[in-house]
């Protein structure tokens, strides 16, 4: 019982040593608010994301320009109403991202 614990612990160790090592992933991966922000342009015609969250706040625009940077994003045409606004739909690599 006292060798189990201690090849267990060891175990967890080497474990711990290799979660260190796939930083470099997380750059590329989405944060949560990206996430659930490309995902609802799933539902949409044309992929078009929302302007909007579901509490009916703009979505942050910091939020809009990484998916933009990140190639997930694409402008789609210009409000000439609200021209500050971005109106963006899916791309490719967005859509795949974002499928579950």
């Amino acid at each position: 019982m006292f060798a189990d614990r201690i090849i267990a612990r060891s175990d967890a160790q080497s474990f711990d040593v290799f979660a260190l090592n796939d930083n470099q992933l997380e750059a590329d991966l989405p944060t949560l608010p990206e996430l659930l922000y490309l995902r609802r342009g799933l539902t949409q015609a044309g992929g078009k994301l929302p302007l909007f969250d579901l509490d009916g706040q703009a979505v942050a625009a910091a939020i809009v320009r990484r998916c933009l940077s990140r190639g997930w994003a694409e402008p789609w045409f210009s409000n000439p109403l609200k021209p500050d606004w971005l109106v963006c739909k899916l791309t490719e690599a967005g859509r795949r991202l974002a499928t579950p």
